[in-house]
């Protein structure tokens, strides 16, 4: 039984192998303004000397203490949540620390209002040795926030624990993305907010979980996968528009590369598009009467591709897409598809997978964005020449290296948009614009030479598995 009784606040601190910072974070926690909580640490069979720190707080009336083999994140939290005695829940990881007011003003927002879900506060980013590097700043979800998928940190996330339970916790099949999978669980079923103010700090030391990229991604894309399958969340009747133009690189001609003994970079594109369950129609679009060739082989193969020539008017450098995607929109076989939603697939990025092209339908449907982006985070300073010489761009110069935003730049050729939403504005990036973040591989777009060496490169370390 635990020793604090009905306590306001629960919070849990998971630890493995964090004996150099544990300490630190109990004490976060000990001096807190908000005293009405109670702490379950919970060690994940550390082999470091976590478990004597840990003992030495066995003594504090508020500690309750689980030892426990390698159970992983989510089996963890929800073996607190089954423990907890609290009204509201939050996890707080060994590494990291509070603010000394952190308790106090999350469960201070949420008690103003019984329907909030969660609310989330902004964080500073420090080093090994609490230094801060860095700072996380959100927008006020209270006013200024429409489109939700910038999810909350999994961690120092306060959460009402009655609707925690009435979701079903967390799902022990993901080890990893705990709060991004609560996120969408919540914000589909009860309102969120954030605090503008940064109440705990995040420890990078390079050993975090989230230091592991291609798992996160993958992960996220699972969880959005499974949350579309739970809930029937109806997806639109989407069509891929791939248009081509001829490019040269080098000497070679860029779509028709060869990238083993019977494929190409264009046929390669054409498959993992093709397999995509979620995509109804493929159609390539170009101008160039042998890419058109090209491509017609591959209608036998794959049912749903459809190819289009379009004036080479179109394919100036000065033209957007949108007479492109009207010429599309307009073929009889799309007019009789109805489609709902339109992703244009740029032919300069060659390690485009099927999973993020499903990501793109999916994060498009769940977050209900009118359009959509993939990007790649970026918080390099960014100049211009204004005549007078170099400028930076969106007056970063008036903020530290510690309070930019971040930026992203737009990667891997994936543009969204619903057809309602393209007709609207002629437009295929408007209104409401969500975004998927694609790994740094896909995020590789061959428009050089030295590009194309970069390609080469990564196709013969596949190749050779290494």
């Amino acid at each position: 039984m635990l020793p604090n009784k009905n306590p306001l606040i629960t919070v849990y601190v998971t630890n493995y192998n964090y004996g150099r910072f544990i300490g630190d974070c109990i004490e976060s926690l000990l001096h807190q303004t908000c005293q009405d909580f109670e702490v379950i640490i919970i060690d994940d069979g550390s082999t470091d000397n976590s478990k004597e720190i840990i003992e030495s707080y066995r003594h504090v009336e508020k500690i309750s203490i689980i030892y426990q083999q390698n159970k992983g994140l989510n089996i963890t939290n929800n073996i607190a949540m089954r423990a907890a005695q609290g009204k509201y829940i939050m996890r707080l990881d060994a590494d990291d620390f509070l603010e000394p007011n952190a308790l106090e003003l999350m469960s201070a927002k949420l008690e103003q209002d019984d329907k909030l879900g969660l609310v989330f506060p902004d964080y500073y980013y420090v080093d090994r040795d609490g230094n801060r590097i860095g700072e996380e700043k959100r927008h006020n979800f209270d006013e200024n926030v429409s489109l939700y998928d910038q999810p909350a940190h999994g961690a120092c996330t306060m959460i009402r624990l009655e609707y925690l339970r009435k979701l079903g916790g967390y799902n022990e099949s993901f080890t990893c993305q705990d709060g991004y999978d609560l996120w969408i669980k919540f914000i589909t079923h009860y309102p969120v907010s954030n605090i503008r103010f940064p109440l705990f700090s995040y420890r990078q030391h390079g050993n975090n979980l989230t230091s592991n990229e291609l798992r996160i991604l993958s992960t996220r894309q699972k969880i959005k996968d499974l949350h579309i399958e739970t809930f029937g969340v109806q997806l639109p009747t989407t069509i891929a528009i791939i248009p081509l133009r001829r490019t040269v690189i080098a000497g070679i001609d860029w779509l028709l590369f060869p990238t083993n003994e019977n494929d190409t970079v264009l046929s390669n594109l054409l498959r993992t598009v093709a397999e995509s369950k979620k995509v109804e129609k493929i159609v390539v679009t170009t101008s160039d009467v042998e890419l058109i060739q090209y491509c017609r082989q591959f209608e036998t193969i794959f049912s749903n591709l459809l190819v289009v020539e379009r004036p080479s008017a179109f394919e100036e450098l000065h033209e957007t897409l949108s007479k492109t995607i009207h010429l599309v929109l307009n073929q009889p076989e799309i007019i009789d598809l109805i489609p709902k939603a339109i992703l244009t697939i740029a032919a300069d990025f060659p390690f485009l997978t099927t999973e993020i092209i499903d990501d793109a339908i999916n994060t498009l449907s769940i977050f209900q964005a009118d359009s959509l982006l993939s990007v790649r985070p970026d918080n390099r300073m960014y100049y211009q020449h204004t005549g007078h010489g170099m400028q930076p761009l969106l007056d970063q110069y008036k903020f530290t290296k510690l309070e930019r935003e971040a930026l992203f730049s737009g990667m891997g050729g994936i543009v969204a948009a619903t057809v309602d939403s393209f007709k609207k504005s002629d437009r295929m990036v408007a209104g409401k614009v969500g975004h998927i973040v694609v790994d740094q591989k896909a995020a590789l777009g061959v428009f050089s030479p030295f590009d194309l060496e970069i390609f080469k490169s990564l196709q013969n370390t596949i190749k050779h598995g290494v």
